[in-house]
């Protein structure tokens, strides 16, 4: 929980604020960018919640901070923040919240879908706690658990038991915490898990990183690429491959003959581009990262 002590510096005067116990993972930026910005190696509040729709993006990115490190003066009311979780992304997809500090804040997100396409499926896991769990439940509970990656699984066994959804993962990143997963994928070639779902093994972040695609628009892209506002460009993180850069580019090149139009990252920043655009923008991230061998 934040605390008025440990309040930092670069906060603006007024109600909302970041502590110290801040990791810099990103959440609140991308999430209420309007309240919440960079200063230095954390975040803090540049400017204060001005109507009601940026107080509750402030108090969804409070819900959403894996470390507690946003806090209040004011006693806010937060049942509607809670209630507004899953958030909508673009039709049947919704952004879980509740960042995992395990995942170093990874976003995870809900795909709603009706019993007879499969039930729904959870990308990547989200913190467990009984709001997001509420939610779930009066939405249909959880059928699969796709893992993108090893880093982002924080609570998956959680969900399992309390859901009993099958979980999938590559084989490369199964490790002591992930060891009971139900469905190991194996080697690069794409697997379709049914009509909506194909997954695309993209090792290079991790030995074992794999996206997701639904229904040949959404691509759940874990840590293997994102959208960079700085760059205005899709990107992949140079400073944070775990395993081999040269792999990561090769997997780049495989996916750009996958159809798709969001990317939704665990981390960085998502974006939507016309499906028919999309190689070329993959291309143009690939001549990016071969420049930065």
């Amino acid at each position: 929980m934040a605390s008025p002590a440990r309040r930092l510096a670069t906060n603006v005067p007024g109600d909302v604020y970041v502590d110290s116990s801040c990791i810099d993972c990103d959440t609140c930026r991308w999430m209420a960018p309007e309240v919440f910005d960079a200063a230095g190696d954390q975040s803090r509040v540049h400017a204060q919640p001005a109507d009601e729709r940026s107080t509750l993006r402030a108090l969804q990115a409070l819900l959403a901070c894996p470390t507690g490190s946003i806090g209040t003066l004011a006693g806010h009311d937060l049942a509607p923040a809670k209630a507004s979780f899953p958030l909508p992304v673009d039709g049947e997809v919704f952004h879980c919240g509740y960042h995992a500090e395990s995942s170093f804040g990874a976003a995870s997100y809900l795909v709603v879908r009706t019993p007879e396409r499969g039930g729904n499926v959870l990308v990547d896991s989200p913190r467990f706690t009984k709001p997001l769990c509420d939610r779930l439940d009066a939405l249909g509970g959880v059928s699969l658990l796709f893992l993108t990656h090893r880093d982002d699984v924080a609570d998956h066994a959680r969900f399992a038991e309390r859901y009993g959804c099958r979980r999938v993962i590559h084989a490369a990143d199964v490790d002591a915490g992930t060891r009971d997963v139900e469905t190991r994928i194996e080697g690069l070639a794409p697997v379709d898990l049914d009509a909506d779902l194909r997954v695309v093994p993209t090792p290079g972040h991790t030995a074992g990183s794999a996206c997701l695609i639904h229904r040949s628009t959404f691509l759940f892209s874990g840590d293997h690429v994102a959208w960079s506002p700085t760059r205005r460009h899709v990107y992949a993180f140079r400073d944070a491959c775990w395993h081999d850069w040269d792999r990561q580019i090769e997997s780049m090149e495989r996916l750009a003959a996958e159809r798709f139009e969001w990317i939704l990252p665990g981390h960085g920043r998502r974006c939507r581009i016309e499906a028919e655009r999309m190689p070329a923008e993959i291309a143009r991230c690939v001549a990016w990262m071969r420049a930065r061998r």
